[in-house]
């Protein structure tokens, strides 16, 4: 793996290519970005920028359990390749939790997932999109399952297949077809999926994103993960020398406290021990249950003030007011409070207008 540099005048993330308001807009409009647990915990993806066609085993603590990850002749698949396995399972959950039937084959618009996933939506985008799928199609997978005192070995593709099916008269990609591995899609219906940041896709270095990952799974709303260098440089699948790996993990550490560009999570570096925490902001969207209005018997849920700005837009001649007091009150009446109260809002909104008009004269 070639070292990365970093430099000191440019900002830590990706500038955010698309408005907030053109993320995910296939089927399900809100849909979350999720990651299955399983490659999040294990280095399945390789972080070098270049053609990487070293094959991977690696052991766990008991000696018997492996994952062996085969490239092909182009290369294992990467951490940004990932995407696209990111964007396909937050669709599936999305439909799930509305109540849809899936399968394991998506069909969707190829600008849609790079706008999703914040990518260049010019021609290198799509150039680049057909690139992940080749390696996430040809980067093969084996592991031995040990179910009733019997061990099963498994061999897949992290998706079985790629289908485009439209093009554009100069070559470029509109519909595409993926469908997703068992391994995968099974993950996806045991929900051993976790909700990810959506500014991990603003995350420049492949290691930023992958230390991204670890933290979301080993350390999650915990007060606190700590891992040494050494097993640190294991999980992360670095193929780095450690004094290497020391420098690139102190840079991301540093920029962290300069910029607090790392989302979810702080990351400190102490005496080649790994410190992660969770932000304030992101213990608080884990906050328990919201209280209710006495009065209104509405939940108390925080509405940000471009949200509210745009909820005149979905719903012009409303009282802003009046609607958050029946959406509040709407809320109420559901199971559970909605995960995300600025988009359970605006689709309040915008239902509400839908059926009811300009009745708010």
């Amino acid at each position: 793996m070639v070292g990365e540099i970093t430099k000191p005048d440019r900002t830590p993330l990706l500038p955010l290519r698309h408005a907030q308001g053109d993320f995910f807009v296939c089927d399900i409009f809100d849909a979350a970005p999720k990651g299955d647990m399983a490659s999040m915990a294990h280095p399945i993806f390789t972080l070098s920028t270049k053609p990487d066609t070293k094959k991977r085993r690696y052991v766990a603590t008991d000696g018997k359990s492996y994952v062996e990850i085969r490239p092909n002749m182009i290369g294992l698949a990467t951490v940004h390749d990932r995407d696209v396995l990111i964007y396909c399972i937050s669709q599936v959950m999305a439909a799930l939790n509305d109540g849809k039937q899936v399968h394991r084959t998506l069909r969707f618009k190829a600008y849609d997932l790079l706008v999703a996933t914040n990518r260049p939506t010019a021609g290198t985008g799509y150039m680049g999109l057909k690139a992940a799928l080749e390696r996430l199609q040809g980067t093969q997978i084996e592991t031995n399952i040990t179910t009733g005192g019997v061990e099963q070995i498994d061999g897949f593709s992290l998706i079985d297949r790629y289908r485009i099916v439209r093009e554009t008269r100069d070559g470029r990609m509109l519909d595409l077809e993926v469908t997703l591995s068992d391994w995968v899609f099974n993950a996806i219906a045991g929900d051993d999926v976790l909700t990810l940041n959506r500014r991990y896709f603003q995350l420049r270095k492949p290691l930023e994103r992958r230390l991204y990952e670890l933290a979301r799974k080993q350390c999650g709303t915990q007060p606190e993960w700590k891992c040494g260098l050494d097993k640190l440089k294991d999980r992360t699948g670095s193929t780095s020398s450690d004094k290497e790996f020391r420098r690139l993990v102190r840079a991301i550490c540093k920029a962290d406290e300069e910029h607090n560009h790392m989302p979810d999570y702080a990351f400190r570096l102490d005496a080649d021990i790994l410190t992660v925490k969770p932000k304030l902001e992101f213990l608080e969207s884990y906050a328990p249950r919201p209280e209710q209005d006495k009065l209104t018997g509405g939940y108390v849920l925080p509405l940000s003030p471009d949200t509210l700005e745009r909820a005149r837009e979905l719903a012009p001649t409303w009282d802003i007011k009046v609607l958050v007091g029946e959406w509040r009150t709407y809320a109420a009446r559901q199971k559970e409070p909605p995960k995300n109260p600025d988009a359970a809002f605006l689709g309040f909104c915008k239902s509400w207008f839908k059926k009811r008009g300009r009745n708010g004269w």
